[in-house]
């Protein structure tokens, strides 16, 4: 297990805005191994492009369609020469072997904030 980080305050969480997504769309990355390219509905008027390194853990299929939590306020950062434009919570083992998205326990509408 890994060592808590900096103790924050609230106002530090309350900064990240976190909302329900749908993939739409995944196509791997063609100057990369690792990374895919997501299409994503976070309940605005056009899906986010994200940049993700999901390629170990999930074929592209399995990734259409699911839902997901979007840290939906992360500056946007070019990965690879394609812009993402926020990032997918996962929970990830220490060793690596395992990676799983974060989703919520029930379906709700694309783009509900996480509190």
């Amino acid at each position: 297990m890994s060592e808590i980080k900096e103790i924050i305050q609230y106002d530090d969480f309350a900064k990240l805005q976190m909302k329900t997504g749908k993939v739409l769309e995944c196509i791997k990355a063609e100057n990369s191994d690792k990374l895919y390219i997501l299409q994503v509905d976070i309940g605005e008027e056009k899906p986010r492009q994200i940049v993700s390194s999901l390629v170990d853990y999930y074929t592209a299929e399995e990734l259409v369609g699911k839902e997901i939590i979007v840290l939906a306020n992360l500056k946007p950062a070019k990965m690879r020469g394609h812009i993402s434009e926020g990032m997918l919570l996962c929970a990830e083992s220490p060793d690596g072997k395992t990676c799983v998205l974060l989703k919520p326990e029930t379906s709700v509408p694309n783009g509900t904030d996480i509190t």
